[in-house]
C-alpha cells in the first residue's frame, strides 16, 4: 500500500471482531407493581401511538377526553373499549380514581390543561414540545413541586432504541469524552400538507420535529454548558408545505461540536444517520428512517462490532416516557424526563430558533 494511502488512513479500518461489550441497559423499565388509572386528554392522531403502547405494556387507561366526542369514542373503541369518554376534560379531572393524565394537544392548547391537571392533584405526562416559553415551563415545574406531583415530558426519542443505547453508552463511558455528534436526516415530512396545525409552524423542522434532536443532545451533553449556536432554515420552490423544509444547526461546547442537518422533503431515498465520536471510540446508528434503526455500529481500540437493537421509536419510545413517569411515582423520585430537566432541551431549541430568525450566531452567555 502506498504512503499516500496510509497518510489518509485508508489502511486503518479493522474488520469486525467479537469484542466484549458492557451491558447497556437501553430498554424501558416498567414499574414493579404500580399500575394506576390513567386519563388521556386529546385524541388526535398522535394519541394512537400512546394508547397502542400503553395497551401493550398493560397500563390502565380508564378515560379519554376530546372536544369532539366522536374522536374520543373512536380511540376508545380501538384500544380501551371499557373506558369512559368526555367532551369536557375538566369532568375527567374530577374523577378521584384517576391519578395520572397524559396530555397530548399542541402547546398553545395544552398549557392551561397542564395547569388544571396539576391543580387537580394529578401526575402529568405532557406531549412535546413542552412549552413555548421557558418561564411557563419553570412555573409548571414549581407548581408540580408545590402540589407534590410529578410532571414529565413525552420526549419519546430518549427511549427510541438507538438514541437510548447511545445516551446510556456515553454515560457508561464506552467511548470516553464525546468530541463530536453528527445527525444527518433526509425524510419525507410531506404528510403535513394541508394540516393547518403544522402548516402554521414557522419553525416546524427546528421545533416540532427537531426538538427530539435537541433533547438527545442535552442528554448526551448533560452537565456541560454550550458556548454558542448557529442555525438556519431554507425553503425551496418545489415544497408542498409552507414552513421551510431544510434546516441546519451547529452547537459549540468548550471541547465538543454538535452538527445537525435536516431535509424534511426527501420523497425518495430517505436516510437517518447519527454518529458520536469520542476520545476512546465511535458509535453510529443508521437506517432509512427514525423508526428503522436496527443496530449500533461500535468502533473501539480493541476492534469493532455491530450490536442488534430491539424495539422501535414508535413502540418502546412511546412506552418509555410513560413507564419512566410511573416508575418515578412508584419510587418517589424525579422522572429523568421531568419538566425541569426538559428546560435544558428547550434552551437549546429556542436559541436555535432565535439564531435562524436573526441569521446570526447566538452566544449562550448573552441569554443569561
Amino acid at each position: 500500500m502506498s504512503t499516500e494511502e496510509n497518510t489518509y488512513g485508508l489502511s486503518s479500518a479493522k474488520k469486525s471482531t467479537s469484542i466484549t461489550l458492557p451491558t447497556i441497559d437501553y430498554l424501558p423499565h416498567k414499574p414493579k407493581s404500580y399500575n394506576p388509572a390513567i386519563g388521556l386528554i386529546g385524541t388526535g392522531g398522535i394519541s394512537q401511538y400512546h394508547l397502542k403502547n400503553y395497551q401493550e405494556y398493560g397500563y390502565r387507561v380508564v378515560a379519554l377526553a376530546n372536544r369532539t366526542l366522536a374522536k374520543a369514542e373512536s380511540m376508545r373503541d380501538q384500544f380501551y373499549p371499557e373506558a369512559s369518554v368526555y367532551s369536557d376534560y375538566k369532568k375527567l379531572l374530577r374523577r378521584e380514581d384517576i391519578e395520572v393524565i397524559d396530555v397530548t394537544p399542541h402547546p398553545n392548547d395544552r398549557l392551561p390543561i397542564l395547569y388544571d391537571c396539576l391543580n387537580a392533584g394529578k401526575h402529568v405526562l405532557s406531549q412535546k414540545p413542552f412549552v413555548l416559553d421557558l418561564e411557563e415551563g419553570k412555573k409548571l415545574a414549581d407548581l408540580a413541586d408545590k402540589k407534590a406531583r410529578k410532571i414529565a415530558v413525552n420526549q419519546n426519542g430518549r427511549w427510541s432504541p438507538h438514541f437510548s443505547y447511545l445516551r446510556n453508552a456515553v454515560t457508561r463511558g464506552l467511548i470516553g469524552e464525546v468530541t463530536s455528534i453528527d445527525y444527518s436526516l433526509q425524510w419525507d415530512h410531506t404528510w403535513i400538507k394541508g394540516n393547518p396545525s403544522f402548516e402554521k409552524m414557522v419553525d416546524l423542522i427546528l421545533f416540532d420535529f427537531g426538538i427530539h434532536w435537541f433533547d438527545i443532545t442535552a442528554c448526551i451533553m448533560a452537565g456541560k454548558n454550550p458556548d454558542k449556536i448557529y442555525a438556519s432554515t431554507v425553503s425551496h420552490s418545489s415544497q408542498v408545505y409552507e414552513p421551510p423544509a431544510l434546516a441546519s444547526v451547529i452547537i459549540d461546547y468548550p471541547e465538543t461540536q454538535v452538527r445537525m442537518s435536516f431535509n424534511g422533503h426527501c420523497t425518495r431515498g430517505e436516510q437517518d444517520t447519527t454518529t458520536l465520536v469520542g476520545t476512546k471510540g465511535t458509535l453510529r446508528s443508521r437506517g432509512p428512517g427514525l423508526n428503522e434503526q436496527s443496530n449500533i455500529e461500535i468502533f473501539l481500540q480493541e476492534g469493532s462490532k455491530t450490536f442488534p437493537l430491539s424495539g422501535s421509536w414508535f413502540t418502546t419510545g412511546f412506552a418509555g416516557t410513560m413507564s419512566e413517569l410511573l416508575c418515578a411515582i412508584e419510587e418517589d423520585r424525579e422522572p429523568t424526563n421531568s419538566a425541569r430537566n426538559n428546560l435544558k432541551t428547550l434552551e437549546l431549541c429556542f436559541a436555535a430558533r432565535k439564531s435562524a430568525s436573526q441569521r446570526s450566531v447566538i452566544n449562550f452567555s448573552s441569554l443569561d
